[in-house]
């Protein structure tokens, strides 16, 4: 958005401020209810639209909630999905029916016995959860940071290396879902997609920016991704020679990092089919893409993308199609890992402590 456009449109976006800054006020004060649980619940968000790496640090939570002797569950709003109400993922459940984030959960986490839901109340969510599933010791929230109706036990404050929230404005001037204020709910603030190697001493400015608009014991640590090796979606995707020209087809809402990573392994992208975020994908977009593909290059996507890649009206158009899906998992800088681990709700396993 240009500066202009963007001066244009902030008396649009103090409007829009004022309005969330009073609901959030009558939350505050009482007057608007939030429900707690018997189990904690951990929210995963941002005060962002797009992506800011939700999805990827809601399956760190899980992997280490497990290692700590929980029994997590994973609810969404499920956006994108076809459905409506609150909903348990089975297998018979794809991307259209609970969506492309939870159908990617269900996929990753089904077999370990960690239940999935999605509901746009995530208050009717979390109870359909406890009744489906008793032994449940926590619920982990993907994207309930401005989903007030529920009380957390720990709020997860998402921001982006690149576009920090403290440098932008709020709907519609720039792309906030309400004021840096709302900041100080956050019990702790973690940077996302950061460059590995990022120095001591710039994590320490932004987290001083960061702390300007929190609560001052909050910790503000710093996360990185990691990439897997490729891995075969389709039955023509086999073995991977040496890197050389690749196409790339994504619909999410950053693609930057993952094409910066292919680039850095050798790939030379000949083709990026980006689509939005959430994108349905249909023949057409895949007919498109085959004019700008020639057989012997990888085409690679990203595992929330393959989610939506399994509709079965695709699978003609797949046909001959070499794609590869890229993992990608966190890594906490310096003592993040740890520093997160710590604020967790026990068991911890022997030795760990706090």
């Amino acid at each position: 958005m240009t500066s202009v456009l963007a001066t244009v449109l902030l008396p649009f976006s103090w409007l829009y401020a004022a309005v969330l800054a009073v609901r959030n006020w009558l939350y505050d004060v009482g007057w608007k209810k939030s429900e707690a649980f018997a189990v904690p619940l951990l929210n995963v968000g941002n005060l962002r639209v797009g992506g800011t790496g939700k999805t990827p640090h809601v399956v760190w939570l899980v992997e280490e909630l497990r290692r700590y002797g929980h029994r997590p569950a994973i609810l969404s709003r499920g956006y994108g999905r076809r459905t409506r109400g609150p909903r348990l993922a089975g297998p018979a459940d794809s991307a259209a029916t609970v969506g492309d984030e939870p159908w990617q959960y269900f996929l990753q986490f089904g077999a370990q016995q960690v239940p999935v839901a999605v509901a746009e109340a995530r208050r009717l969510g979390v109870h359909l959860l406890l009744q489906a599933h008793p032994e449940i010791t926590v619920v982990v929230l993907d994207d309930a940071y401005q989903h007030r109706a529920v009380r957390p036990a720990l709020n997860i404050l998402l921001t982006e290396w690149a576009w920090p929230f403290y440098e932008d404005e709020v709907l519609p001037a720039g792309r906030l879902r309400e004021a840096r204020a709302g900041a100080r709910r956050a019990d702790v603030v973690i940077v996302t997609k950061c460059p590995v190697a990022l120095p001591v001493a710039a994590q320490a400015e932004v987290a001083h920016r960061i702390r300007t608009y929190c609560r001052p014991d909050v910790p503000v640590l710093f996360s990185a991704y990691e990439y897997g090796e490729p891995q075969a979606f389709t039955p023509a995707a086999g073995a991977l020679a040496a890197p050389g020209p690749a196409v790339l087809l994504t619909g999410i809402a950053q693609p930057g990092p993952l094409r910066e990573h292919l680039t850095h392994a050798g790939y030379r992208i000949q083709h990026h089919a980006a689509f939005p975020d959430h994108h349905a994908f249909q023949p057409a977009d895949l007919a498109a893409l085959r004019q700008h593909w020639q057989p012997g290059w990888p085409i690679f996507t990203t595992e929330k993308d393959a989610t939506r890649l399994q509709a079965p009206a695709l699978q003609t158009s797949l046909a001959g199609l070499p794609l590869y899906t890229i993992p990608v998992r966190v890594a906490f800088l310096g003592t993040g890992a740890r520093e997160l681990g710590a604020l967790l709700p026990g068991p911890y396993p022997a030795g760990l402590g706090r």
